[in-house]
C-alpha cells in the first residue's frame, strides 16, 4: 500500500492509499480515524476519481460520524476511568 495523495479539508486530514486491488481513504480528526475502501473497478483507479467520490456530502457524513465516535469514546473513558471530584487544591511541594 502506498500513499497516492491527500484531499484538502479544513478540519480533517484525508489520505488516499492505493494497492493492487483497491483504494483506501483514511480520514483523521483528533484521536479518531475512519477508513473507507473501494475496489479498483469501473474507472475508479486514482486520486482524481477518489476526489470525485469524496465530495462535500460525503465529508459532512464522515464528520457527523466523528461526532458520534467521540461521544462513544468519551462515555467509555468516563465509565471506566471517572475523573475524581476534587474540591481541594493541588499539593505544591
Amino acid at each position: 500500500m502506498r500513499i497516492i495523495g491527500y484531499i484538502q479539508h479544513p478540519r480533517m486530514k484525508i489520505t488516499v492509499f492505493k494497492t493492487d486491488t483497491r483504494l483506501s481513504v483514511k480520514f483523521e480528526a483528533g484521536l479518531l480515524e475512519q477508513t473507507y475502501k473501494f475496489n479498483r473497478q469501473n474507472g475508479l483507479d486514482g486520486l482524481k476519481e477518489v476526489q470525485q467520490i469524496i465530495d462535500e456530502e460525503f465529508s459532512n457524513e464522515v464528520e457527523s460520524q466523528f461526532q458520534h465516535l467521540e461521544r462513544y469514546r468519551s462515555a467509555a473513558l468516563t465509565k471506566h476511568f471517572p475523573e475524581p471530584l476534587s474540591d481541594e487544591f493541588d499539593e505544591i511541594i
